[in-house]
């Protein structure tokens, strides 16, 4: 575990913007677009949008992606050297499972707020649909020993072990190495222990829907989101759903079980995309004419024990890290639930969601006013592309917060694979 609270002795950090394409269901529009080709998308709407050709115009470059082929080792680089920035700008990669763009952002924040740099871009980018497929560990075994023999001979006594099984490829599976349980299923656990019913999921579900929609149709998203291949707004967003459409859905996770409770409309669909957003200090925005959208002040990540801790209760459930980084970030600067304007859930799945507000309630935060929780929408409605979503969210409240008049304050949660959890802090001086 791991925790920084920006102190009065560093600079701060302005989330000036954001970049993003619309996300896509997976084998659909993107289905032949790479992790790179989407990111370099992204990164190009950022540069264009905000004027960042040029050597030295952007400090440095961070961002990373789940499902990762082996030509993705040196993701952020080689998006950079195929977009609009400079060649001379670094990049590198990072990658916390469902945290890779949240923590990406605060990769970079922390070299602003140090003052070792004045500007970054962070960002991420993951795509369902060109997943790496493994060749078999057998097949790899027997190859290598080809490698690695010492004569014509050797090597064909061991290409010579080769046998049909052996082709098929090791696909990539959706579940946790410790476990074997995919996340959905995890999901469903907890949502048992919890007694989290189908009615509120499908609610948060329908909900999600209604505000993305809402959004798009005020034309909020009209400077965070660039067309990509022929998609102007996000391909799983449904402006018609209810919760009472979404009650003739059948339950997809926890079917060992009776009453099972989650369904392909309140879990979030295998996703493509990829998001962007620029950070800068104070002075590097102010010489450019350029206004803080937001500044980022705290922020915290937590793991928890989701194989021999109380997952049966609960409280150690896969997706429940940010149950217990929140309340110590809440701690460490001051604040509670209520002194929040607006809080935004990284929606894996309704029940996680509802999970985490009652796990915040229990340890005395209080409650959070459903008026102010994912306001334009979240991962539900538009997708989860992994490693996009932090970005995501930042770009969004940033521009939510801007949006009032008044100074404002929001709350960052995003659950990650492997019982993590990244959240943090932005403020509206």
């Amino acid at each position: 575990m791991s925790s920084q609270q920006l102190s009065p002795s560093v600079r701060r950090v302005a989330v000036v913007g954001g970049a993003r394409i619309p996300f896509a269901r997976s084998d659909g529009p993107y289905a032949t677009a790479s992790n790179q080709e989407m990111l370099t998308a992204a990164l190009d709407g950022l540069v264009e949008r905000y004027g960042l050709q040029g050597p030295g115009a952007v400090g440095e470059f961070v961002a990373g992606a789940v499902l990762k082929h082996a030509r993705d080792f040196n993701l952020a680089r080689e998006t950079l050297l195929g977009s609009g920035l400079h060649p001379s700008t670094p990049a590198y990669d990072i990658q916390q499972a469902c945290g890779t763009g949240l923590q990406a952002v605060i990769a970079a924040a922390n070299k602003i707020a140090l003052g070792q740099i004045d500007s970054a871009v962070a960002g991420g980018a993951d795509t369902a649909s060109d997943a790496p497929l493994g060749v078999n560990d057998s097949l790899r075994r027997i190859l290598l020993e080809a490698r690695r023999a010492k004569s014509p001979g050797a090597r064909l006594k061991a290409l010579a072990k080769v046998r049909p099984g052996h082709l098929v490829p090791d696909v990539p599976r959706n579940a946790e190495p410790r476990t074997g349980l995919s996340m959905g299923e995890h999901a469903a656990v907890t949502a048992r222990a919890r007694g989290i019913p189908r009615a509120a999921q499908d609610e948060i579900a329908a909900t999600s829907h209604q505000r993305l929609a809402a959004a798009y149709e005020r034309g909020f998203f009209q400077d965070l989101v660039v067309p990509f291949r022929g998609l102007a707004r996000d391909q799983n967003l449904r402006p018609g759903s209810t919760v009472e459409k979404l009650a003739a859905l059948k339950p997809v996770f926890g079917l060992d079980h009776p009453d099972p409770t989650m369904t392909a409309g309140n879990s979030t669909p295998l996703t493509d995309g990829a998001a962007t957003v620029l950070l800068a200090s104070e002075e590097w925005a102010r010489e450019r004419g350029l206004e803080p959208r937001a500044y980022l002040t705290a922020y915290e990540t937590a793991a928890v024990d989701f194989v021999g801790g109380d997952v049966a209760g609960g409280e150690d459930g896969l997706l429940m890290a940010p149950a217990y980084a929140v309340p110590r970030m809440l701690e460490r600067a001051g604040l509670g639930l209520e002194d929040f304007d607006l809080v935004e859930i990284h929606e894996a799945f309704a029940s996680q969601v509802l999970a985490t507000l009652a796990a915040w309630e229990k340890r005395g935060l209080g409650t959070v006013d459903r008026a102010r929780l994912n306001v334009a929408g979240s991962s539900l409605a538009t997708g989860h592309p992994f490693a996009a979503t932090g970005a995501r969210i930042v770009a969004t409240l940033a521009k939510l917060l801007a949006e009032r008049d008044a100074p404002a304050r929001g709350l960052i949660s995003v659950c990650a694979a492997g019982g993590q959890g990244v959240t943090a802090i932005l403020e509206r001086a």
